[in-house]
C-alpha cells in the first residue's frame, strides 16, 4: 500500500510540476505558488474537519515548520527554474533531492535494505540523472541549474520533515506545514508590495485550480505512504515525478525525448520493480 500512495504521489507531483511551470510563464513564481498553496490550504482544512482529525502529541509541529519552510525554498526555485528552462533538465536534477532523505532514513533512521532494494534505489536514481543528460550536455543555463540543485534541497529536507512528522500525524503534518508556507509566503509578498489578487487577470483560474489539487494530493499521498512504510523506498518512488513530467512536455510541448532519456525511463521502471519485489 506504501507503494501505491508514493507512486501516485509521483504521479500527481510530476503533472503539478508540469502545471506549475505552464502557469510560471505568465505569473512569477511566487504569486503561482502562493494562490496554489491558499487552494491546498483550504482542501486540507476541509479533510481535517470532515475527520475530525487531532493531535495529543504536538511533536509533529515543529517538523511540520520545517517541511513547510523547505518545501517553500523547494516550490519558488521549482517553479522559477521551470520558467526559465527546460522541463526535461530542470525536473530530474531537483529529483536528485531524494538523495537526502534516502541518507538520513539509512543513518539516522538505521533502516535496513535488501541487496535488490539496494540495487532498485540506484537504478531508479540513474535513471532520473539520465533523463536529463544529453539536455546537459547541449549546455543547460547556469541560472536553471542553479535554481534546480536549490530546489531539490528543499525538496530532500522537505521529504526528510515529512517523514518524521508524519510517522504519527500526516494530516495535521500537512495542515500545519501549509500553513507554515503560507504565512512566511503572505508576509514576504506584503513586505515586497505585490499584489497577489491582482494577478489572477494574468492566469487561467482554473490552472492554478488545479495546480493546488495536484500539489496538495501528490503531498498527502507522500504522507501517507511514509507514515507506513519505509522511508528510504517510499522517498525514492515518490521522486520519480519527473517521469510524468518528462512525458507531459513530450506530449503537450513536443519537447523531443533522446535515446539516453529513453534509457533512464527504463533505468527508473526497472528500479521501482526491484523496490517493489524487495
Amino acid at each position: 500500500m506504501a507503494a501505491l500512495l508514493a507512486l501516485l504521489s509521483a504521479g500527481l507531483g510530476g503533472s503539478a510540476d508540469f502545471v506549475g511551470g505552464y502557469a510560471s510563464k505568465r505569473l512569477p513564481a511566487v504569486v503561482v505558488v502562493w494562490l496554489s498553496q491558499c487552494i491546498g490550504l483550504t482542501l486540507v482544512v476541509s479533510l481535517v474537519v470532515a475527520t475530525r482529525t487531532g493531535a495529543e502529541d504536538h511533536s509533529y509541529v515543529w517538523w511540520a515548520i520545517g517541511a513547510g519552510q523547505s518545501l517553500l525554498l523547494g516550490l519558488v526555485a521549482f517553479y522559477t527554474a521551470l520558467s526559465t528552462g527546460k522541463m526535461g533538465v530542470v525536473a530530474p536534477i531537483a529529483a536528485l533531492g531524494v538523495v537526502l532523505p534516502v541518507l538520513w532514513a539509512l543513518v539516522v533512521g538505521e533502516e535496513r535494505l535488501s541487496v535488490g532494494q539496494f540495487v532498485g534505489i540506484a537504478l531508479a536514481i540513474l535513471g532520473i540523472v539520465l533523463a536529463s543528460g544529453p539536455e546537459l550536455e547541449g549546455g543547460a543555463g547556469l541560472r536553471p541549474l542553479l535554481l534546480a540543485i536549490a530546489a531539490g534541497t528543499g525538496f530532500g529536507i522537505l521529504t526528510i520533515c515529512l517523514a518524521e512528522g508524519s510517522s504519527e500525524e500526516p494530516l495535521m503534518t500537512t495542515l500545519v506545514s501549509r500553513i507554515s508556507l503560507l504565512l512566511s509566503l503572505t508576509a514576504f509578498l506584503l513586505l515586497t508590495r505585490r499584489l497577489v489578487p491582482s494577478a489572477w487577470g494574468g492566469a487561467s483560474a482554473p490552472t492554478v485550480i488545479l495546480l493546488g489539487l495536484l500539489d496538495v494530493g501528490a503531498l498527502l499521498s507522500a504522507a501517507y505512504a511514509m507514515s507506513i512504510g519505509m522511508v528510504s523506498v517510499v522517498s525514492v518512488l515518490c521522486s520519480l515525478y519527473p517521469v510524468a513530467t518528462v512525458v507531459l512536455a513530450r506530449l503537450v510541448l513536443k519537447e523531443r525525448a533522446r535515446p539516453v532519456q529513453v534509457v533512464g525511463v527504463v533505468s527508473v521502471l526497472a528500479g521501482v520493480v526491484l523496490l517493489g519485489a524487495g
